[in-house]
């Protein structure tokens, strides 16, 4: 990676965006640290960058206009760098947070939350928000709200949600890592649409998201596993009444990156666990991975899908009454009405099935999430790690029966199709097990393909090393997507 130009004298001149995208979140601290550049050349990089490229991929909602001045620890493993937030999830005291729906515009939290705190604390500069699907209901990238999120790879394709802009920006070169979350891979998809790392960490290693059965999690998308590990150091640890708490680690989870992987026993998944069939470019994806692992010294062995899809899709009905319930309270606190001009389609139709559906038992829902979690678990516990597809599909075009704003589908085929289409990833949003997606492959017209690596639950550490082992294997730092900061 190029570094400034230092002169005879000590001074250096600026740091071009060309440079500037060329490098991660660890390595933009490690020149800040040094002096050799400062947080704030590097905001006024990201606003560049965000001028040049955001105009065409529609990935950055707001760019705060006091960005140059937020706030930020002079310190910690990320200091200096510009961090982006999904406009969902944790927030920001006295910013903007509209959810992607017409029903929260103009909302302003008057509270931070903890994750935003650890990212002060951690040195990130937090300079803008990123778009994502109404209420992250979708894995596509759209909204009414907000438009529509193109892929840097290909515009007319989706980038995936719902953390749509936060990966779409990453790979686009605005920041080098951005927020997200995951209730049934919302982190997972875009990454893999996108080409970039995106991890779910285990229910209750981060802050949990909004979510009393603890599907989702929040963390971050960004370019290298270095980085991935790195974060994990900043956001693990538990914040007082986090509903869901697990031990955390002794040994910083960057300690991974120089120590052994070991024999692992790999669960291969080459066929699909849903009704959407497998590319057969993401199924050559997945046997090159799996030949990989084996020349590393695993024991690679098929493995049958976990589980029923209907048992999947039932659980995502069972909470619609509790949807319909925080939707009418969230009309409320706004002032507005729950109708056609605040709620997609999809998310209307959700909501008004909740409201007129006899609410299930709580008893009943929790006794299914149990069952599942335990036959999932039961399947899986003779292996060390999974390899998966991320996504069965190359990214779709905008549009389609994926998208919340498409009034095609009943709120039943809907829930449905997204069993189908997001089959290997909110499975393990219910089980808790902590899941990466890398961007390991590209399809024959440069399309990027994300494959899934799942760990035993709590052990990230696993994760860290043999995603360090894939990045150095088959390394992907060299691709570049269409659309990307200073190549112009």
């Amino acid at each position: 990676m190029r570094r400034p130009i230092v002169h005879n004298t000590g001074n250096y001149d600026c740091m071009k965006l060309s440079e500037y995208v060329e490098y991660d979140a660890t390595g933009l601290a490690s020149l800040v640290r040094a002096g050799e550049v400062t947080a704030v050349e590097l905001v006024r990089l990201a606003r560049e960058a965000y001028k040049e490229v955001n105009p065409r991929i529609n990935a950055v909602i707001e760019f705060y206009e006091d960005a140059e001045t937020v706030a930020g620890a002079d310190a910690g493993h990320f200091n200096g760098v510009p961090f982006l937030r999904k406009d969902i999830g944790a927030t920001e005291a006295g910013r903007l947070q509209e959810q992607g729906s017409r029903l929260f515009r103009g909302h302003r939290p008057d509270t931070d939350s903890y994750y935003f705190r650890r990212a002060r604390d951690a040195g990130l500069r937090t300079i803008g928000r990123t778009t994502c699907p109404e209420f992250g209901t979708s894995g596509m990238s759209e909204s009414i709200l907000n438009g529509i999120t193109g892929n840097p790879w290909d515009l007319e394709r989706a980038a995936g949600g719902s953390s749509s802009g936060s990966a779409a920006a990453v790979a686009a070169g605005i920041t080098p890592i951005a927020h997200g979350s995951d209730g049934g891979g919302s982190i997972r998809i875009p990454a893999s649409w996108c080409g970039v790392v995106g991890l779910n960490p285990s229910r209750g290693l981060v802050e949990p998201s909004n979510d009393e059965f603890g599907f989702s999690r929040k963390f971050v998308l960004c370019r290298t596993v270095r980085d991935m590990a790195a974060a994990l150091d900043v956001f693990s640890g538990p914040y007082p009444g986090d509903p869901f708490i697990i031990s955390q680690r002794s040994r910083p989870y960057l300690d991974e990156l120089s120590r052994p992987t070991g024999t692992l026993r790999v669960g291969v998944a080459r066929t699909k666990w849903g009704a959407v069939d497998l590319d057969p470019e993401v199924l050559q994806a997945v046997d090159t991975a799996a030949s990989l692992l084996e020349e590393m010294g695993h024991m690679v062995m098929e493995i049958d899908p976990p589980y029923e899809p209907a048992e999947k899709t039932r659980i995502s009905l069972e909470r619609g009454d509790l949807f319909a319930n925080w939707l009418e309270d969230a009309a409320r606190t706004m002032g507005r009405t729950v109708n056609a001009d605040t709620l997609e389609p999809i998310n209307l139709k959700y909501y008004e099935r909740g409201r007129n559906s006899p609410a299930a038992p709580t008893g009943n829902l929790l006794e299914d999430i149990r069952k599942f979690r335990f036959r999932v678990g039961e399947a899986i516990d003779s292996f060390d790690i999974l390899l998966t597809p991320t996504m069965p599909i190359l990214p779709p075009r905008h549009g389609g029966i994926y998208c919340t704003t498409n009034p095609t589908l009943s709120a039943v085929e809907f829930r449905e199709a997204d069993t189908a289409l997001y089959q290997y990833l909110g499975v393990f949003n219910v089980t808790g097990h902590p899941s990466v997606s890398l961007p390991l492959a590209h399809s024959a017209n440069g399309l990027p393909i994300g494959l899934q690596i799942v760990g035993r639950f709590g052990d990230e550490a696993t994760l860290v090393r043999i995603s360090r082992d894939l990045e150095r294997a088959s390394p992907w730092s060299s691709r570049r997507p269409n659309v990307r900061a200073g190549d112009n």
